[in-house]
C-alpha cells in the first residue's frame, strides 16, 4: 500500500473527531473545519472521514435512519441512538461484554471473529424525561 500524503485538512478533521463526544455527521464536521479551511469542500470532508474510518483512525456509525455519524474513539465500545431525537451516545459498558460477544458468535462459526458492531436504540434520557416516547 502506498504511503498516504500528509494533509492538514485531514489532520484538522481527525483532531475535531478526537475532541468531541457528539458523534457528528459529515455536515457538522464540514461546518467546523470550514472555519479553519474556508475553501474546503463537503466532498473533501466526506472523502477524508471515510479514509480515516478505512484506516481505523475513526469509526463510521451507520444509524437507523441511514445517516452516517463519526467517532474519533476507536477503542471497542457500543453506541445508542435515540429514535426520538436522533442523538448518538456512547454506552459505558465493560469491555468484557465486547469480547464475550465475539466468543459467543465464534462458537457457531468456522472462521475467526475479531470484532463486531452493535447499535442499541430506544429513547435517550433527555427525551425520556420530556415524555417523547
Amino acid at each position: 500500500m502506498a504511503t498516504l500524503k500528509y494533509s492538514r485538512q485531514r489532520e484538522c478533521i481527525k483532531e475535531y473527531l478526537m475532541h468531541t463526544t457528539e458523534h457528528p455527521t459529515a455536515d457538522t464536521v464540514y461546518e467546523h473545519v470550514k472555519e479553519e479551511f474556508p475553501r474546503i469542500s463537503l466532498g473533501t470532508v466526506y472523502r477524508n472521514l471515510n479514509l480515516l474510518a478505512d484506516m481505523g483512525e475513526a469509526l463510521k456509525i451507520t444509524t437507523l435512519d441511514g445517516g452516517d455519524r463519526f467517532d474519533g474513539c476507536t477503542k471497542p465500545h457500543y453506541h445508542f441512538t435515540c429514535t426520538s431525537c436522533g442523538a448518538v451516545i456512547d454506552l459505558d459498558m465493560d469491555v468484557k461484554y465486547f469480547h464475550e460477544m465475539n466468543e459467543a458468535a465464534g462458537k457457531n462459526f468456522d472462521g475467526l471473529i475479531e470484532s463486531h458492531t452493535t447499535l442499541f436504540s430506544g429513547i435517550c434520557p433527555a427525551c425520556f424525561k420530556k415524555g417523547k416516547n
